[in-house]
């Protein structure tokens, strides 16, 4: 193994670790925000469920589209060392100054901008950079359409009645029925129905992940359907330590989304260096990723975690749950498409969603504009920062 790979494995580590607090707010904004845990206890929770990923999210898909970013005849040492270093310039350099905008796309911005210097635009792979730009503007609409109706399901269900429980029993149904179609069990192996089958249906990462979100949501149906009897400060009381399971599972969904990119670069980095083959990816690859990017969440990222729990509207632990909720399913349903996506677009998102339920003006649209502004600068300076890099790399490689 060469000193360079060496090297680039160090700073692609380095950058999961980066990742990790520079993301800490992504879960933890609004639980610390509504005071249900303290930020030490908050950066602990949210670790835990960043490498819990590890066990969940097996196929690797967001990785591969990563690796697939840059055309194979154009990836080089030299390339993927320049992308790293001007990503992490970047995340760097936003978190100094509180601004929450996207490693994802810090990563893919600065692998793509040293690509285009080595080889023209003609390196770049044009499919999965359209889907990933694409998603800079999905993927915190999604969140947000999906946190304002979440919201309206629960200040809908707080109305006296039977209106609102038929409606939260009907969605129970929905939801049970969609889950069990997506973790596909074979009728045919119904027969032998045993409890080692029923493990190895729960513990196939696909069936595991739509698991997780039909839990979550059938455990929503059934809270809805009790809130109406339930007075204001105990309606809350619940919304604290619901609030616990909705981060632990968006926690979950970042890991499983962000970690998974630094795999990518450095399976690609590993396959340039004559390592592996095409394709392949050690063991150790995944477990050393989850492993960084939570120590890196568990050192926190106070600065951020004050932008997004504060600046952007005044949560409540009602819309933390409902913001959290909607960004982690947003964040399971990209995964599964592979698209890499922005896990500080989605709640941003979502954080404005809810904000907006109250009324539009709850929203601090001046700070959500500022956000924007960030988001559209990070891919084009990522890749001016890694074509600069790279041509300075070239005088010594």
């Amino acid at each position: 193994m060469s000193v360079l790979l060496i090297v680039i494995i160090v700073l692609a580590l380095l950058f999961d670790y980066i990742n990790g607090f520079h993301d800490a707010a992504n879960s933890i904004a609004t639980v610390v925000s509504t005071k249900v845990l303290t930020p030490l206890q908050a950066v602990l929770w949210a670790a835990l469920f960043n490498f819990v990923a590890f066990f969940i999210f097996k196929d690797h898909g967001v990785a591969k589209t990563v690796a697939k970013t840059v055309h194979d005849g154009y990836i080089t040492l030299p390339v993927i060392f320049s992308g790293l270093v001007a990503a992490i310039a970047w995340n760097l350099f936003t978190w100094w100054f509180g601004i929450p905008s996207s490693s994802s796309h810090t990563l893919i911005g600065g692998f793509a901008g040293a690509a285009i210097a080595n080889g023209g635009f003609a390196a770049i792979n044009s499919e999965p950079v359209i889907k990933t730009v694409s998603f800079i503007v999905l993927a915190p609409l999604i969140g947000m359409i999906m946190a304002f109706i979440i919201s309206l399901w629960f200040i809908y269900s707080f109305r006296k009645g039977w209106r609102p429980k038929v409606v939260s029993l009907i969605i129970m149904v929905t939801v049970s029925l969609l889950v069990f179609h997506y973790i596909e069990t074979d009728p045919s192996k119904l027969k032998n129905y045993h409890e080692s089958y029923i493990a190895n249906v729960l513990l196939e990462s696909k069936n595991l992940k739509w698991l997780l979100l039909g839990v979550i949501m059938v455990a929503m149906c059934v809270f809805t359907m009790v809130l109406g009897s339930l007075n204001t400060a105990s309606a809350t009381q619940f919304l604290k330590r619901f609030q616990l399971v909705s981060s632990a599972i968006f926690s979950v969904g970042h890991g499983g989304n962000d970690a998974q990119k630094v795999m990518g670069i450095i399976t690609a980095a590993l396959y340039c260096g004559g390592e592996i083959a095409k394709d392949q990816m050690p063991t150790w690859v995944p477990l050393a990723c989850y492993t960084a990017i939570a120590v890196g969440t568990m050192s926190g990222g106070w600065k951020i975690i004050k932008t997004m729990g504060t600046r952007i509207t005044k949560v409540t632990p009602f819309e933390g749950v409902a913001a959290e909720t909607a960004g982690a399913i947003t964040l399971f349903l990209t995964e599964n498409l592979k698209i890499p996506v922005s896990t500080t677009h989605t709640i941003t998102g979502s954080i404005i969603g809810v904000g907006a339920t109250k009324r539009v003006s709850a929203v601090r649209w001046g700070v959500t504009i500022n956000l924007l502004w960030a988001w559209i600068l990070t891919i084009p300076v990522s890749a001016m920062l890694a074509a600069g890099c790279y041509a300075i790399v070239r005088l010594f490689v």
